[in-house]
């Protein structure tokens, strides 16, 4: 071995004790008669000391030449420090070095190897082998093995089964955009990478498999943001004869369980909420319950009053800010001006100030009294000293611009607290919804979604009133995973198909093997898959996935670092039966 200890080991106890460690150069200190260095690691860092007394001297001037993230070895003794470090574990002691050997010399970086870099998002990603010495990203996968441990630990005491399937699976027309892989011996045709294991977890059930999970890197081709990326990895599960509330309580026991070990975070009973509660409370199906704010609907307290801007509209809704009378009326108007914005699209806001005399003054005061304003306030839970902001508009998109009001709201006030867990389930979807572009229905979350059982006959009459067999799971805000009880009936899942737009033809030339494998005996079955880059993310205090992940794409898609993706040369192309493209598309 290079080194005897590691550079986070050493304290008061090993004085005087010989040590060889190894590892970057840190930050240099010269003094000219003296020089300090700070040696890192994965484990932490040690301050070496060299001494133009103490040290030899040949290697008294090789540390002159010391630069930051040179790799090196030393060899010394552990001797207590006069000036002692509190901050740092090793704060207590450093080394006074007899032997340096330069392993390799660096280049100097483009950015600072520390806690807070000087480095831009783009330039740490195209040097991500060095941002990755940092000790906050460094300790984001650490703590990402953590979770991912854990994870497997509980899933394999619960008696669920780690199985591999396949990355190179054919395409299919739902959902998002495949990723396609020509395939150079069989012409013309194509794999695709999957979106999800979902087709062969089902396929391990009818098999008999009973419980399975898989931490599987998945793959989809569509727009990207801060909290999703092109390839991004799911806790893949499924079990055998289950219905929802079996599959609630067992993954309700696993984050409970994370938390615990993770965060020493005990939570309740997770709360539940149907699809339809979550849309009209909170305009959104992954409501952050960490705090109130809820939806007060007012259409019928403030229409017909004589105000066109209420009057002409689908929906009146509010809320309730607490403690919003303190507001400026700039910082009303900074509001006003933040939701017109093209990201959120309103035309406005009206506000009401409910003072602490228990008098209103409100921007539409010309067409409301007290009475009417007093109404309001109750219908959004103000209270005295609360401020309450009004949207109006078309139902969904009015709901989804007063959603993101309060979350920034939220986020500005400090309610949405990174060291604050709130979990619930979100029930009840509905099954099917309608595409005006393509004039047909799309499945809520996949056409393998088992309908509740109260609402098969709607199928025939009614397919946009049957509600889904299926669930999703939020964390603070944010979606963390969702699952559903599957079809196991060859002729429902035939009937699924048709629902979708598919001909006999085409369901059976997507999915025959499928619905073949249900005709040899499916049992009962259902699942979930949660997403454990933005679980990572979350336990870890962040919203951020690409933080939490060892090498990411930016927000192009693009890995800057290894400048993919590229272009083939021709004989690739060729090879793969694909015509010669441009070198450079853009």
């Amino acid at each position: 071995m290079l080194r005897s200890h590691h550079c986070g080991a050493l304290n008061e106890n090993h004085s005087n004790q010989e040590v060889t460690l190894a590892g970057w150069v840190q930050k240099v200190r010269n003094k000219g008669f003296i020089v300090w260095t700070d040696l890192r690691d994965r484990y932490g860092i040690t301050q070496l000391i060299f001494d133009e007394e103490r040290t030899p001297k040949t290697v008294f001037k090789k540390s002159l030449d010391l630069g930051r993230e040179d790799v090196i070895q030393i060899k010394g003794k552990v001797i207590e420090r006069e000036s002692k470090n509190s901050n740092m574990a090793t704060g207590g002691i450093e080394i006074l070095v007899k032997e340096l050997t330069v392993l390799n010399a660096a280049k100097t970086p483009p950015f600072t190897i520390e806690n807070q870099t000087d480095g831009g998002d783009e330039l740490r990603m195209q040097y991500r082998y060095l941002d990755l010495r940092r000790a906050p990203i460094r300790d984001n996968l650490v703590f990402r093995h953590k979770v991912t441990m854990a994870v497997r630990n509980f899933l394999s005491q619960a008696d669920f089964i780690d199985v591999e399937t396949p990355y190179l699976i054919k395409s299919t027309p739902e959902g998002a955009r495949d990723f396609v892989v020509p395939s150079r011996m069989n012409s013309g045709q194509f794999y695709a990478l999957p979106q999800s294991p979902q087709t062969f977890k089902q396929l391990l059930m009818v098999a008999g498999f009973d419980k399975y999970f898989q931490i599987v890197k998945c793959f989809r081709d569509e727009d990207l943001r801060a909290d999703r990326q092109p390839e991004f990895t799911q806790i893949d599960c499924e079990m055998t004869f289950v219905e929802q509330e079996d599959v609630l309580k067992q993954f309700e026991a696993m984050i409970k369980h994370l938390l615990i070990e993770i965060k020493d975070v005990k939570l309740d009973d997770f709360p539940r909420m149907t699809y339809s509660e979550a849309i009209q409370r909170y305009g959104n199906d992954k409501p952050d319950i960490r705090f109130g704010m809820t939806f007060g609907e007012l259409n019928a307290l403030a229409q017909n009053k004589g105000f066109n801007v209420f009057d002409s509209q689908e929906l009146v809704v509010g809320i309730a800010v607490p403690g919003g009378i303190s507001m400026t009326r700039k910082e009303i108007d900074a509001w006003i001006e933040w939701v017109k914005r093209p990201q959120i699209g309103s035309k406005g806001l009206v506000w009401v100030k409910c003072n602490e005399d228990g008098s209103y003054k409100s921007s539409v005061d010309k067409f409301f009294n007290a009475e009417d304003l007093a109404q309001w306030a109750k219908a959004t839970g103000a209270q005295a000293g609360d401020l309450i902001f009004v949207m109006a508009g078309a139902k969904h998109s009015t709901r989804t611009q007063l959603s993101a009001l309060r979350m920034e709201i939220g986020e500005q006030m400090g309610l949405r607290k990174a060291d604050e867990f709130a979990a619930l389930w979100v029930t009840d979807f509905p099954l099917l919804e309608w595409d005006e572009q393509t004039q047909r229905y799309h499945a809520m979350h996949h056409p393998f979604t088992s309908p509740k059982k109260e609402d098969l006959e709607l199928l025939d009459s009614d397919p946009s009133k049957v509600m889904a067999n299926a669930y999703d799971l939020v964390l603070n805000g944010n979606e963390i995973g969702g699952g559903s009880i599957r079809i196991h009936d060859t002729t429902l899942q035939e009937k699924m198909f048709g629902l979708l737009g598919f001909s006999e033809k085409e369901a059976q030339e997507q999915f025959g093997f499928l619905m073949d494998a249900f005709q040899y005996g499916a049992p009962p079955h259902g699942g979930i898959a949660l997403g454990l880059d933005r679980l990572v993310a979350i336990l870890g205090g962040s919203e951020t996935i690409r933080d939490f992940i060892a090498f990411p794409k930016n927000n192009s898609g693009r890995d800057v670092m290894i400048d993919a993706p590229a272009s083939l040369e021709t004989a690739q192309l060729e090879e793969l039966y694909l015509k010669s493209l441009p070198k450079d598309p853009s």
